[in-house]
């Protein structure tokens, strides 16, 4: 049977969970939804098919679907919408991304090329961990908390819910950081 994606959001995010998708063998075809429909028909040689209002007609066609989108606020409200519209939440790991078998990954999640989540960590529901981000052992990652490329986090901290960490940032043992922070690129966070 062939396994079918929505994913909210053709931008440059997206399309690198698209091929995150396709690479993982998991799923065989990839559609995308995003609101710049109908003016917007492709994006990453893959159809635009409808925008987010319009998603409750496919849920017959698709198997699953998830928010692709680094702003954290219009991912919870997409992860929302994938819900009522009776579609299920579904995670995308790249084949070159590790992850370990312990690991709690929560519904929605994306884990993209080269990065890595340790042991016993925990990463909640539509969370983003980018390209050559780790998130080691014991670590948590909260509901819709964004990892961005490069960022190093070490075993043991805590991510609130919603927060994200620019590219290359790093967050050294027995750091929280607080819900909702917005950290800028490069930041190096030590505990207090």
């Amino acid at each position: 049977m062939t396994k079918t994606l929505l994913i909210l959001g053709a931008g440059g995010h997206g399309k690198a969970v698209a091929e995150s998708a396709l690479l993982s063998g998991d799923w065989q075809q990839v559609l995308f939804v995003d609101d710049r429909w109908p003016a917007l028909q492709e994006s990453f040689g893959l159809p635009v098919v409808t925008d987010v209002a319009g998603l409750a007609k496919f849920v017959d066609k698709a198997q699953g679907a998830i928010a692709a989108v680094g702003n954290n606020e219009v991912r919870e409200q997409w992860c929302t919408a994938i819900e009522q519209a009776g579609i299920k939440l579904v995670s995308v790991v790249h084949p070159r991304a590790y992850v370990s078998a312990s690991v709690i990954l929560g519904a929605g999640t994306a884990v993209m090329a080269l990065a890595v989540v340790g042991v016993d960590a925990q990463v909640g529901r539509a969370a983003i961990i980018n390209a050559n981000a780790t998130l080691d052992h014991d670590a948590v990652l909260g509901d819709f908390g964004h990892l961005g490329v490069g960022v190093q986090i070490a075993g043991g901290v805590r991510v609130g819910a919603r927060a994200w960490l620019q590219a290359g940032c790093s967050a050294g043992y027995n750091v929280v950081v607080p819900d909702a922070e917005n950290i800028p690129a490069g930041t190096a966070l030590r505990a207090e």
